[in-house]
């Protein structure tokens, strides 16, 4: 039971990550023609995760409906909604063409939500926002200051309120803002976590990583 559970999954990830290496480094054809059918074979396996997920999805929401669970109404909604768009998709045969039955329900329905959400959300991160910026230390008040000068001088309000003289040199700070050292810390977190992607990589490759698993790293 060992061998299965721990032996075989760790050298199945051995294998394929020192292929996956191997295609990326050595361009032979062979070994493109390898990589093109682990691709393929990836495709396959993200079918099967995505029907287990959808069954996960349901049998959580039945739960609920059947507790009678708080907001359970909530899961007769996914439930209706979820069937709903499945079946607009799968009766109609030009089911992604303007004026589809999924379309209009996806540019109509969908569309308009996520722009509520979003909308809402705004007023969640201006609150964050206030709480984090609080002039405490040098670096908040820095960042409280840059904030406000990137929040003026992103928004049409701003150039107006400061005139046509002094709002494009704002809209000006605001872009150098944005592109240098905005940038500059972007592509730090990114060297970052390329770095941590490639230690993780290396862990999961060689077996001292063993959470996906199921278990610990021991």
């Amino acid at each position: 039971m060992n061998l299965v559970k721990k032996q075989i999954p760790i050298a199945i990830a051995f294998i394929a990550g020192i292929f996956m290496w191997w295609a990326d480094y050595i361009p032979q054809y062979s070994v493109h023609k390898q990589y093109t059918m682990m691709l393929d074979w990836t495709i396959i396996i993200f079918g099967f995760a995505l029907v287990i997920g959808v069954y996960s999805l349901l049998h959580h929401h039945a739960n609920k409906i059947r507790r009678r669970s708080h907001q359970w109404g909530f899961s007769v909604v996914v439930y209706i909604a979820m069937f709903t768009m499945a079946l607009a998709g799968l009766l109609h045969p030009k089911h992604m063409q303007s004026g589809s039955p999924l379309m209009w329900m996806f540019n109509n329905i969908q569309v308009p939500m996520q722009s509520t959400m979003f909308s809402i959300l705004a007023f969640y991160i201006v609150s964050a926002a206030y709480r984090a910026f609080r002039a405490r230390t040098k670096e908040a008040t820095i960042l409280l200051i840059t904030g406000i000068i990137v929040m003026i001088g992103r928004v049409p309000i701003g150039e107006a309120m400061l005139g046509s003289t002094a709002g494009p040199y704002l809209t000006d700070f605001t872009e150098w803002i944005l592109n240098t050292p905005n940038m500059a810390g972007q592509r730090g977190i990114m060297l970052g976590v390329g770095l941590a992607i490639i230690a993780t990589s290396l862990r999961i490759i060689f077996g001292i990583e063993r959470t996906y698993m199921g278990g610990g790293a021991d």
